[in-house]
């Protein structure tokens, strides 16, 4: 039987190559979409831009596909956290730095959506809830235990942590103007609240239970040396550690720009 997403497995791990098309499918065919209309549009390909947008959807894809989605489906709980960092706060990101405006608008109004994009990059209450929301429900012991052993529970999880990824960095870098919070302040309050403040909760209590809290990877296979409460303790760690480098890079790109342009206007 083919398996077209990463499930959980319930054999011993081994390092033999599973393949999952849907994943190659889900990254392929933005990529070619992309490049297509790009070329048919008349103005001047922006290759740089190119590049981010396809740079994303390969982090998608090694995040996605065998090793690490296999790992994170049903394995170890600091793959699983792995994912969903690679998703939010790497491949989100590059794809909506790499999307044009005339894309973005074109795609938001043929799926009517443009208005509540605009509504989510402006809002930043909003968008920190939302966000907030996806990362609490999908490390939810319930929640992970009931989506990984299936295979459209494991895409229903990833497709959220992308749209997670999404809303967080809609006020930031949304190719679309409108949807961009204008101000600086406002942008760097916004971000360090949303991403990390709440992200301490599940991250703590990730680090510091002596308890298996995820009985899927407590009752797995064992890939490593790490015991199930190592290994969840070690996705606390990475939970906390892992986002303070691209959080803090971007509010103090955010910051020296700010100031930048209050030298040139002052």
């Amino acid at each position: 039987m083919i398996s077209f997403w990463c499930t959980a497995l319930t054999r011993p791990w081994t390092w033999e190559w599973i393949a999952y098309p849907g994943i190659w499918l889900a990254t392929i065919l933005p990529i070619v979409a992309y490049l297509v209309s790009v070329r048919r549009y008349p103005a001047k390909v922006d290759w740089g831009k190119a590049a981010q947008f396809i740079g994303g959807w390969l982090v998608f894809w090694a995040a996605s596909d065998w090793p690490l989605g296999t790992l994170g489906a049903g394995y170890m709980a600091s793959a699983h956290m792995a994912q969903f960092l690679l998703y939010t706060l790497l491949a989100a990101p590059l794809i909506l730095l790499g999307t044009p405006e005339w894309m973005a608008n074109r795609i938001t109004k043929r799926l009517r959506i443009r208005n509540a994009v605009v509504w989510l990059g402006n809002s930043l209450v909003g968008s920190a809830l939302l966000y907030n929301v996806i990362l609490l429900a999908t490390h939810a012991p319930g929640s992970v235990q009931a989506l990984r052993t299936s295979q459209f529970g494991s895409f229903f999880m990833d497709a959220a942590w992308m749209i997670a990824g999404f809303i967080l960095w809609m006020p930031i870098v949304a190719p679309i103007k409108e949807a961009r919070t204008r101000s600086a302040a406002a942008r760097m309050i916004y971000l360090f609240v949303a991403a990390s403040i709440v992200s301490v909760i599940p991250a703590s209590f990730l680090t510091f239970t002596n308890i298996p809290i995820y009985g899927i990877y407590e009752l797995a296979p064992r890939v490593t040396s790490f015991t199930a409460v190592e290994d969840q303790q070690l996705a606390g760690i990475i939970m906390k550690i892992a986002t303070i480098p691209i959080i803090w890079s971007t509010i103090a790109v955010i910051w020296f720009r700010w100031t930048a342009q209050e030298v040139r206007t002052a």
